[in-house]
């Protein structure tokens, strides 16, 4: 399947896969950039694109940016549906307590995963059909975090 991108700013770099067969491709941002601790900013790309029919792309953090620096999306993932046709813009956080996070016009700051759906249609149900689960929350299959 191919994605249409449109290079809104001759700056703007196409997305690409890093490695050949990852399911992100990386984001890069237009412009430099410093985002202080705890502080959001809006990134541009210089981007935007023609997701096909019956599918979406989900915007997510880099897990190295996340791991070195804090950095985040505020809403991740965040959304992009095949009919938008505006600027890809990016919604960085950094939760570093102390060290702002600087960034070169360039840098690769998020990732796009398009993703295949099925248009579901809501309806109001008198009861629901019992499941294993049933309605256990966290913790009720009897797995613990960090075991």
């Amino acid at each position: 399947m191919k994605v249409r991108f449109q290079q809104l700013d001759p700056r703007a770099l196409l997305p690409a896969h890093a490695v050949s067969g990852d399911a992100g491709m990386d984001l890069c941002c237009l412009d430099e950039f410093t985002v202080e601790p705890g502080e959001r900013v809006l990134v541009a790309t210089g981007l935007a694109l023609e997701i096909p029919p019956q599918h979406a792309g989900l915007v997510l953090p880099r897990s190295g940016l996340a791991l070195k620096h804090g950095i985040t999306l505020a809403n991740s993932p965040g959304l992009i549906d095949s009919g938008y046709r505006g600027e890809l813009k990016l919604i960085l956080v950094n939760t570093d307590a102390a060290t702002p996070f600087h960034a070169d016009a360039g840098t690769r700051v998020a990732q796009l995963v398009v993703i295949g759906f099925s248009t579901v249609e809501a309806e109001w149900a008198s009861d629901l059909a019992a499941s294993e689960r049933d309605q256990g929350g966290f913790g009720s299959t009897g797995v613990e975090p960090n075991s």
